[in-house]
C-alpha cells in the first residue's frame, strides 16, 4: 500500500497486494482507493471491516470502514404490527440462495427515493456473483405468487452478516426478507448484521450506529500493527 494522503490516511492499493489498511492506520470513513474486485481482495476486505462502495469516472475503486457503522443485533430487530400483519396475511414465500443473480440485479435496477442511479455497477454484480460462487455470499428472496419480489444480499464473515443491498417491488418485502434474515441470524450464531452507514429505514427496523472499534471488535478483527 502507498500512502496517498498523509492528514486523511487514505492508501493507494497495490495490484498484487492484497491487504488493506489496520484500524489504527486509519482516520476518515474513505480508507483506501484502487485496486480490484478479485475474491481474495473482497474477502480480504470484508474481513478487515472494510467494503467497496463505488467506481469513480477514473475506474477507481473507494473503499470504506465508517467511523460509525451502522449494524443490527438479530434481537433488537423491530416487529411492527403492519408489519406482523404483512407477514401472516400477504402470502410471503421466503426462500435462500435460489435466485441470486435476480436478487443483486434488482437491487441494481430499482429505483430508490433520492438516488438517480446505483452503485452496483456490472462490475459489482460480476465481483458478488464470483463471491456466492464460491460460498461466501447470500441471498435470502421474498416471492409472491411465484413471482420474485423482494430480496436482500450480502456477505458472510466471522459471524457477522454484512448487508450490501435489498429490493422490494411491492410493500414491506424487502423488510419482510430482512425479518426471516434476523430470525436466521439467531438460529445459526450470528452476532450482528452490518448495515453499513446510517439509513433511516433500518434504523427504524432497530439498527443502530457503534463505533468503528467496537465493530472491529465483534468482527475479531486483529488491527493493532
Amino acid at each position: 500500500m502507498e500512502l496517498l494522503d498523509a492528514n486523511e490516511k487514505i492508501y493507494l492499493l497495490e495490484e498484487n497486494d492484497f491487504t488493506f489498511p489496520s484500524l489504527n492506520m486509519m482516520n476518515n470513513d474513505l480508507v483506501a482507493i484502487g485496486g480490484d474486485f478479485h475474491p481474495k481482495r473482497l474477502i480480504s476486505a470484508y474481513e478487515n471491516g472494510i467494503f467497496p462502495w463505488f467506481i469513480d469516472e477514473n475506474n477507481y475503486i473507494h473503499w470504506f470502514s465508517p467511523n460509525k457503522r451502522m449494524v443490527l443485533y438479530p434481537d433488537d430487530f423491530k416487529l411492527s404490527k403492519s408489519l406482523k400483519k404483512s407477514i401472516k396475511n400477504k402470502g410471503f414465500i421466503i426462500k435462500s440462495n435460489e435466485n441470486f443473480e435476480e436478487v443483486i440485479k434488482n437491487c441494481a435496477n430499482i429505483k430508490r427515493k433520492h438516488e438517480d442511479d446505483t452503485w452496483i455497477s456490472d462490475e459489482f454484480i460480476q465481483a458478488y456473483t464470483n463471491l456466492y460462487n464460491l460460498g461466501y455470499v447470500f441471498s435470502i428472496e421474498c416471492y409472491l405468487e411465484d413471482k420474485l419480489v423482494g430480496g436482500l444480499y450480502g456477505l458472510l464473515i466471522n459471524n457477522v452478516f454484512c448487508g450490501e443491498s435489498m429490493f422490494a417491488k411491492v410493500n414491506d418485502a424487502s423488510k419482510v426478507a430482512f425479518y426471516h434474515l434476523c430470525n436466521q441470524s439467531k438460529e445459526n450464531g450470528i452476532k450482528i448484521i452490518d448495515c453499513q452507514v446510517h439509513n433511516k429505514h433500518l434504523a427504524s427496523l432497530g439498527a443502530k450506529e457503534i463505533d468503528r472499534k467496537e465493530y472491529f471488535d465483534i468482527l475479531e478483527v486483529k488491527y493493532e500493527n
